[in-house]
């Protein structure tokens, strides 16, 4: 029985080349007699693993010389917090201030969880009656000029919102890349702070990837834990505690694996092919329907209705049927949402289209 394929939005699935590399290494990593879960972080065998994984990813994204690249802990969600801990210059809250973009469900709560430390002004928001279709453009945006930083989310996992652009500012940039990273190449050079939770397109739940410019560490705002404290992290090499050994372990797989199919601009271009297809496929019918204006439609997660929101359920049975699993909408948006991350194949992608067009034939 072949693998089913799983559109969840994180955890997300994993390449299958990467599961096998780590079902053959389970028991005996490299002759050394253990699993990499058994290992000793500051053993010689996993610094060889966490430091391999490093350069092949710094090789990836073509990461400058002046940035520091973090393997944490805690989710995209403790960043929202970290970044502004560690971005923001000021004595007290009401010197501190910072510009946010609010593009849909997870920008919301960056905001919400920055106000904490921050004045914030939202320099641009695309929401109308509760609900977000499209990115805004460059020209939109009215950018304070004491912000200490500006943060956007290029990828909107939920509503599947996705900025063509990388917007312009004189001010440190924040990214939240949770859902796109690693998807296609990108300048990290134009960033201050890009930070991502691993379980989309890096690995399983439990690391948090962050790159950060080395002149934004060092001096975080009064009261920060030492576990939130950017250059001290650095400092330790991301291991002032214990990091998540075997989520590291595997993200370097998932590196390897990339590079083998030819690094990221091989990735876009399969990515871009993927996407374009299920959204001709949606477009192209009466039956479905995606929310998202054209120019900010998401390559990675693509949400979709039906014309009868009674055949939900059946579209959802008849799809696990076919092992296509994992497709119901968040729970905010309804409908369905098929996320197609470096992992999904493109066989993934034309089994959904195929499904679809043969549902719509017979509930239509």
């Amino acid at each position: 029985m072949s693998r089913p394929y799983n559109f969840s939005a994180g955890p997300a699935m994993l390449p299958e080349a990467v599961l096998e590399r780590a079902q053959a290494e389970m028991l005996d990593w490299h002759g050394s007699g253990m699993c990499v879960a058994e290992m000793s972080h500051r053993g010689k065998e996993f610094l060889s693993i966490a430091r391999q994984a490093e350069a092949d990813l710094r090789e990836l994204l073509a990461v400058p010389d002046n940035y520091k690249v973090l393997f944490l802990q805690g989710g995209a969600s403790l960043q929202f917090a970290m970044a502004p801990m560690n971005l923001l210059r000021g004595a007290d809250k009401a010197q501190r201030k910072a510009d946010y973009l609010n593009t849909g469900s997870w920008s919301k709560k960056a905001i919400a969880e920055a106000k904490r430390f921050a004045s914030i002004n939202i320099a641009a928001s695309t929401e109308q009656d509760g609900t977000f279709a499209r990115a805004p453009a460059q020209a939109e945006l009215r950018l304070s000029a004491d912000a200490a930083y500006l943060h956007y989310t290029p990828n909107e996992t939920i509503q599947g919102v996705e900025f063509p652009y990388v917007p312009e500012t004189d001010k440190p940039l924040v990214a939240d890349m949770s859902s796109t990273i690693l998807s296609r190449p990108i300048d990290v050079s134009k960033f201050g702070v890009i930070y991502a939770g691993a379980q989309k397109n890096i690995g399983p739940a439990g690391l948090t990837l962050v790159i950060v410019r080395d002149d934004l560490m060092g001096q975080p705002i009064d009261g920060t834990p030492a576990m939130l404290d950017y250059k001290i992290q650095a400092d330790a090499e991301s291991m002032y505690n214990t990091p998540p050994t075997y989520a590291w372990y595997l993200a370097g797989l998932v590196f390897e694996w990339l590079k083998d199919l030819g690094g990221l601009a091989g990735m876009a271009e399969i990515n871009q092919r993927k996407a374009g297809k299920l959204y001709a496929a949606i477009d192209g019918s009466d039956f479905y329907a995606n929310p998202v204006e054209p120019g900010s439609r998401s390559w990675m997660n693509v949400p979709f209705t039906l014309a009868n929101a009674e055949l939900d359920a059946d579209f959802l049975a008849g799809a696990k049927d076919a092992g296509l699993l994992t497709l119901k909408g968040h729970r905010s948006v309804g409908g369905m949402r098929a996320s197609i991350y470096n992992a999904m194949p493109e066989a993934g992608v034309d089994a959904l289209i195929a499904y679809m067009a043969e549902f719509e034939r017979t509930k239509g």
